[in-house]
């Protein structure tokens, strides 16, 4: 098994075999608690425009997600777990779009299969990938702008437990906590991103599920639980 990381959109372009889009602060960590919280599906797109289109045409989907971070205008919720930990989701519908994490799922066209996740979720896209056991496996760190330090990371620590070597998670932590991206968490001005994010993105193993991506059409595709 080969298991390259890459990084960004480019890096999602790149990638073939088994993929895992990562997205840690937030998209895919929220996509956790939506599902944990009972949803039925999540409708991923990259096109904010059909997120609106789609929910005109179903009134009783939800819309989640984010544009430069904070929640635009018409969104049921932003990208932030935060908002959604006490939700009950259950058989609800959701459309979901990001500045990154969606736009990796978007691009990963070249992919065998998808899956998607981060710290919250590690042990089983570990378990997942071991089960699999595909020749290749790509690892995309999502970022935004630029490489992100908590996809990065997330992508080392799957690839290190996929090739037996240690990981210290404790350590991730507290390099994360000061670094760049964690900023917007403990800067009190900032309101659509509490402090909590930080600890549930954070929340190591928390769900012991996958999130399959699965065409739906050609436009979007949905997240399936597994």
């Amino acid at each position: 098994m080969e298991v390259k990381i890459l990084h960004l959109i480019d890096g999602a372009k790149q990638a073939r075999g088994l993929t895992v889009i990562i997205d840690v602060f937030r998209a895919f960590s929220v996509a956790c608690y939506a599902f944990g919280n009972g949803a039925r599906k999540i409708i991923s797109v990259g096109d904010i425009d059909l997120a609106y289109k789609l929910k005109k045409e179903n009134p009783g989907y939800l819309l989640i997600g984010e544009r430069g971070g904070k929640k635009p205008k018409g969104f049921d919720y932003g990208n932030s777990p935060t908002q959604i930990e006490n939700v009950d989701f259950t058989d609800k519908t959701i459309i979901q779009t990001t500045s990154a994490g969606t736009q990796g799922i978007a691009n990963a066209t070249n992919a065998d299969e998808i899956i998607t996740g981060g710290f919250v979720n590690a042990e089983a896209i570990i378990n997942y990938i071991k089960k699999q056991n595909p020749e290749e496996v790509s690892l995309v760190a999502m970022g935004d702008v630029s490489i992100a330090d908590e996809d990065a990371l997330c992508a080392e620590y799957i690839k290190n437990a996929i090739e037996n070597k240690a990981n210290d998670f404790s350590e991730i932590v507290n390099h994360l906590r000061g670094y760049r991206s964690a900023h917007k968490f403990f800067d009190p001005a900032i309101d659509w991103a509490p402090e909590r994010d930080f600890d549930l993105c954070l929340s190591l193993d928390r769900f012991n599920f996958v999130l399959k991506v699965v065409p739906y059409n050609k436009d979007h595709v949905f997240l399936r639980k597994i």
